[in-house]
Order: structure tokens, then sequence, then C-alpha cells
């Protein structure tokens, strides 16, 4: 069972990331975001006030990681050829004038450099001068470079989605078995995440190592998505009782080596409703319209502009909240997206959630959410949850 990537997949991606830069000119590429940094060199971070960078420069196929002195032991796993450290942030100088002095050293003053942003993107209290104020170089932007690289998923990356979906599964499949009329839906997302999770440790050996900061391995819940809340689609969790009657809309997800799975189900505790099944129904007829227009050529729009015009033919368009689905791999949601507003050409090796919802405010929502693979002749779906209204209602 696959855990992480080689280092060959590494060796791969410098060997395309150079024939791109080439193509632009480029003498190196300088990434911040933490999914592009782990693209290059294969190092996960959390991302605070201390700047972290990677500097690739094919001319020298050599990469150099730019961490705080506390990532050092950390940073010594990565697939890179340098690593240079600062002592702290703000320090008596600040990380990004040590940054500069990095490109200096690695002879690139004046050189074409290109960039996912113009300096660190900070979050926790950060502030500081951008890139193209600490170095005389030639800053240009470049974050779709390794973004549209991501879009296409390696056979290594494949089989690392594959196996996060198989345990985001398992999650589910527990939240599931564990959920009944008066149970917090804390109680029953928490069991359910730390069982499916000691499993997934326990089959994939102590070599597993989770990739990703501040959740399980394995996870599912309901997010408040219960009762009448289930029409929120981005509802919180709410900490209340399931009820006999309630509408329940899930997520589940699990993570392989930096590769992540979603899955997600409308459930019913106790005999469904005629009003309930026909939206079910209805839920599921347009997600199988989704699954049939995703192909290799078509865009991206066009698929959600098909899901949209099926809206409006069943005459339930006021009950759309959000586009068809998005991209998925290292990150929870990347590009490209299932949306009117994105004409990317689908292509074999594209993962996609495909997840179209429809919300009756006041009632319920209803939404399935599953993970596909954009093969050479149309999609095959990763998840394997039953997706039949008999096989999701829980018995009261």
């Amino acid at each position: 069972m696959p855990i992480r990537l080689s280092p060959g997949e590494f060796d791969r991606r410098r060997r395309v990331i150079r024939a791109e830069m080439e193509e632009r000119s480029l003498d190196a590429l300088c990434v911040f975001s933490p999914a592009q940094v782990f693209y290059l060199t294969g190092f996960t971070f959390i991302a605070t006030e201390r700047p972290i960078g990677a500097v690739y420069r094919p001319g020298r196929d050599s990469v150099s990681l730019f961490v705080p002195l506390l990532e050092v032991e950390h940073a010594e796993q990565a697939h890179v050829d340098l690593i240079r450290t600062y002592a702290e942030y703000p320090g008596e100088e600040h990380p990004m004038k040590h940054f500069g002095k990095l490109l200096a050293d690695l002879e690139l003053e004046r050189r074409r450099i290109g960039v996912d942003a113009d300096g660190y993107g900070g979050g926790y209290g950060y502030v500081g001068p951008r890139l193209s104020e600490v170095t005389p170089c030639d800053i240009v932007a470049a974050r779709d470079l390794i973004e549209r690289l991501m879009w296409i998923k390696s056979e290594e990356e494949l089989a690392l989605v594959r196996e996060a979906c198989r345990w985001g599964d398992l999650a589910h499949r527990l939240l599931q078995e564990y959920s009944a009329a008066g149970l917090v839906e804390t109680d029953i997302s928490f069991r359910a995440s730390h069982d499916a999770s000691m499993q997934m440790v326990k089959t994939l050996g102590p070599e597993y190592r989770s990739m990703r900061f501040g959740s399980l391995p394995a996870h599912a819940g309901y997010r408040g998505q219960i009762g009448a809340n289930s029409a929120i689609p981005h509802s919180m969790a709410a900490n209340v009782a399931l009820g006999i009657g309630d509408v329940l809309v899930t997520g589940a997800a699990a993570e392989v080596g930096g590769y992540l799975s979603e899955l997600e189900r409308t459930m019913i505790l106790g005999t469904p409703t005629e009003k309930q099944r026909r939206f079910f129904d209805l839920m599921l007829d347009v997600q199988e319209l989704a699954f049939e227009s995703i192909r290799p050529g078509v865009r991206c729009s066009d698929v959600d502009r098909a899901v949209s015009d099926d809206y409006q033919r069943r005459g339930i368009a006021k009950h759309w909240r959000h586009h068809t689905g998005h991209g998925i791999g290292y990150g929870m949601h990347e590009a490209p997206f299932l949306d009117v507003g994105d004409d990317t050409r689908i292509e074999p090796g594209m993962v996609f959630t495909v997840e179209p919802g429809i919300y009756v405010p006041g009632f319920a929502g209803f939404r399935h959410s599953d993970t596909v693979l954009v093969t050479g002749t149309g999609i095959e779906v990763l998840t394997s949850y039953p997706r039949d209204l008999d096989g999701l209602v829980i018995p009261a």
C-alpha cells in the first residue's frame, strides 16, 4: 500500500518544471505557498508568521529550502539540495532580507525569477517586505506554472488518492454505524474519526506519517448539517443531537502521503417522507448528469452549465447554492473548478469532486460528493460508498 511519494516522483517533477521554465525563459523559480513548496520539495509545514520558501535553479538542477531554525530537522527529510535557515521572525534582520541574500548566494541577482507570489503570503500576524524589495532580480508572476502541473495527477499521486478514498469510506461507514437518535454529533464524529484513524495507522504501518496539522488522518462528521441546518452548505458543527426524521448531510475524508479524498452523503434518520425522497432523487439525478458530462475535451464550464440547465428544467434553480465541483489532490480545493467561469478543458488524469446540491431553506439540504478520476473516455468514481437512499437510511 502506498504511503508517500518516491524520490523518483520529485525527480520527474523537476524535469517537467525545468521544461516549463525554459519555455518562459526563467532562470529560477521561487515558491512560498505550502502546496507549491510541497510539490517541489515534499516539505509540508504549518504556515505561520515565519516565512518559508523554496528556490529551484534549473541550470544546476538544485532546490534550496528556506526555513526558520526550528524547522531544520524537519526540512532535512525533504527532497532538496540546500537548506538555508534564519533565527526567528521578526528577528534583528527580517527573514525576507535573509531570503534576498540566499538569492544572491545562488548567483541569481538581476536574473529572471518566476514566483508564485511576490513574497511570503503571511498570516499569524506576519508583516514583511515584498520579494521585489529585497532583491534586484527581475520578478515574474508564475503562480500558474506549478499549479497547472498539479492539475494532472501522476500514477504515484493517484495511488495515494485511491488509498485516501478507501479510508475516507471507512470513516463514513463508521459514522453511519454509530449514528442514532438522541446522540450528539460531536460524540459520533469523534468516535468514527478516531476508530477509522486507528485502523488506518495500524494497517498502513509504523512508517505512515500524517502530513496535516490539527486533524486525524481519517475523519467523518456532520459539521452541523442536521435537520433544517442541512440546507446550509457550509454550516459549522452545532453540537446538536440527531432526531428522528432528520436529514443528515455528511463529510468524510482521509489523507495519505499528503493527498486527500472527499466523500459526502445525504442520510435520513428514520423512514423518509415522500418530500424527502423526492428531493433526494432529484439530487441523485443531477449528480448522475454531472458524472455523464465529465469527459476529456469538455470544458469545466460546460459541465457546470449542463447541471445548471438541468436545475432550470426541473424547476429547482432557486435551490442552487454552488458550482458542481472542484479539483482535489494535495489541497482539499484545487483548480480547475467545475464552474461556468472556468473554461479549462478537462484532461485524463484530472481528479475532481462532483457535488451538485439541492438546498431548501427551512426544510433540508441534499448533497452527495464523490471523488472521481478523469479517464480516456469518461470518469472512474474513486469513492465507493453507497449512493442510493435505501443504503443511507438510519433505522430509528
